[in-house]
């Protein structure tokens, strides 16, 4: 029988999260940009790396994976659309994964969009996103468009609102910032930032949010919604507007959003 198993986050660079899911004597790690923090947490916890789980190509996300595998050669999993140095176990869309040293099994989600290739890992509950889905924001459209991106967030969408989700990086405030410039009077919205200003304050990751908080205050997972129809509406001078073309305005306003 497995022992409980714990997901940790690994501050790099200024806002990236790794995150390390370990029992006892395991981890595997999500995204890890760079190597240091991930071996110093190892060490400190007197863990053992059994494998590496990679969600899109951005160095960022990518950066450490030689320095950890000359230390634990273990299996790096990561999109197969994508041309990515280290991966030895290229992923596709509905494969699952079976990591038995922590004893979990990973569904592969595809989900276009940031990058060509990216993609999302599904476990128990917990769902790996990378650049996809953000606390309250989403990720902005590197190679792909702004319909892949709208069908690819509606994939995690039909995921349980209990999941948890874990992003790869904290920008919850800037997002709720921007959301409330569209969603002002979104009451569960409001509560949000409240919250989760007190746990920036605090020190605490905003991270992970559940699929639910999301649907209830996620312009980007919103987009049906009448009030941000006619938002957007409004915004690209038409009177009716399909769900996947408020997303394309949104993203648009975001990306200009300061």
């Amino acid at each position: 029988m497995h022992t409980p198993i714990t997901i940790s986050p690994i501050l790099a660079f200024r806002d990236n999260y790794i995150w390390a899911l370990h029992n006892s004597t395991h981890a595997v790690v999500v995204d890890p940009g760079d190597a240091s923090p991930v071996l110093a947490f190892l060490a400190q916890h007197h863990l053992i790396l059994c494998a590496i789980l990679i969600t899109h190509h951005h160095h960022d996300h990518t950066g450490g994976i030689n320095d950890l595998t000359q230390q634990f050669p273990v299996a790096v999993y990561g999109p197969a659309l994508e041309n990515i140095p280290g991966i030895t176990c290229p992923v596709i869309d509905n494969q699952t994964l079976q990591i038995d040293p922590v004893g979990l099994g990973f569904t592969v989600i595809d989900v276009p969009g940031h990058t060509s290739g990216h993609v999302a890992y599904h476990t128990s509950g917990h769902l790996f996103c990378g650049d996809t889905l953000f606390g309250c924001g989403c990720g902005r459209l590197f190679e792909g468009t702004p319909a892949q991106m709208y069908h690819s967030l509606q994939r995690l969408a039909q995921l349980p609102p209990e999941t948890q989700v874990y992003s790869a990086h904290e920008y919850t405030l800037n997002n709720i910032a921007f959301a409330l410039s569209v969603e002002p009077d979104n009451p569960t919205l409001i509560q949000r930032v409240r919250k989760d200003r007190d746990r920036i304050t605090h020190h605490q990751p905003t991270l992970p949010s559940t699929l639910g908080l999301e649907l209830a205050t996620n312009p980007f997972l919103r987009c049906d919604r009448p009030s941000l129809v006619r938002h957007a509406a409004q915004s690209a001078g038409h009177t009716s507007l399909t769900p996947e073309a408020v997303f394309a305005v949104l993203r648009r306003q975001k990306d200009e959003f300061r």
